[in-house]
């Protein structure tokens, strides 16, 4: 995976979870990817994983069944939405509407392209 400057890589991995879990490729309730696994897929160390892992258990979006694994947790989605918003909010939102100001887009083109990406992207759902 290829990791922004910013935030902590154990925030984009935790974002990453999040985002599985989003897409419904984790579902609620289920054991997700052990932590040396992910740490393969994410090319990162195990620690750094767990560091991800357990800002998430903080937060109530996963839980540790100990000996079994890693599981989401089943009404975690409104914590997960809650904090995505948060970092999008805060790392993302700043840098868009920067350039939408300075490039001089109108919203209401990027209302248009948000309609055709959500077509394109997002068909099922």
């Amino acid at each position: 995976m290829d990791f922004k400057e910013n935030p902590a890589i154990y925030i984009q991995i935790a974002e990453y979870v999040c985002e599985q879990i989003l897409l419904k490729k984790w579902n609620l309730g289920e054991k997700i990817i052990s932590i040396r696994e992910l740490a393969i897929l994410m090319e990162v160390n195990p620690n750094t994983v767990q560091r991800a892992y357990d800002f998430l258990q903080q937060r109530e979006i996963i839980t540790n069944k100990r000996g079994v694994g890693y599981f989401t947790e089943d009404d975690a989605m409104e914590r997960i939405l809650s904090f995505r918003r948060e970092q999008f909010m805060e790392n993302e939102l700043p840098v868009f509407m920067r350039n939408i100001y300075l490039l001089k887009i109108d919203f209401k083109e990027i209302k248009i392209l948000f309609d055709q990406f959500v077509k394109d992207n997002f068909k099922n759902q």
